[in-house]
């Protein structure tokens, strides 16, 4: 799977299948939009309804394979360890960092070239915008599901087990 920034210069490689699709509703991840979309020319990264759709790939099976100069670390506070990473070439959000040990890494769903996977489900979406215009498509959740934590925790054993 390949994610490509607007104008094509920064590219990602992801060579397995992504852990889950999510769209987040929560207030960093709106306003880290907000920010990024602010940028000069930049694309848009909310959806319609105000989340932020995302592809979480294991961090072991993704990588930039092309331009990785022109990517920039945001953060929202100085002493957070999220980092939204933007493509400075055309101002394109494509994934999300952590200075922590987390172990995947989330990719703005808008960036995948072709039929991106579908999000899984919506979460924390007590924060969302407009409550009334979440679609009801997939599983929705006001904060972070069991579900999710159990995804993300099977993906973590996958990887100390070296499958």
């Amino acid at each position: 799977m390949i994610a490509r920034c607007a104008c094509g210069s920064v590219e990602y490689e992801a060579t397995d299948r992504p852990i889950l699709g999510v769209a987040c509703y929560c207030d960093d991840c709106q306003e880290g939009a907000r920010r990024i979309e602010a940028l000069p020319g930049a694309p848009p990264v909310r959806d319609p309804d105000g989340g932020v759709s995302y592809i979480l790939f294991r961090k072991d099976r993704i990588s930039c394979t092309k331009g990785g100069g022109l990517l920039q670390s945001e953060k929202l506070k100085p002493k957070t360890d999220t980092n939204r990473v933007v493509a400075t070439c055309c101002n394109s959000a494509m994934a999300m960092t952590f200075d922590d040990s987390k172990h995947w890494v989330p990719v703005y769903r808008g960036r995948l070239q072709g039929a991106a996977p579908p999000v899984d489900m919506r979460i924390c979406t007590r924060f969302a915008p407009d409550a009334a215009a979440i679609p009801r498509d997939v599983p929705t959740y006001p904060g972070f599901s069991f579900r999710f934590i159990w995804k993300l925790l099977g993906a973590r054993l996958a990887m100390a087990l070296g499958r």
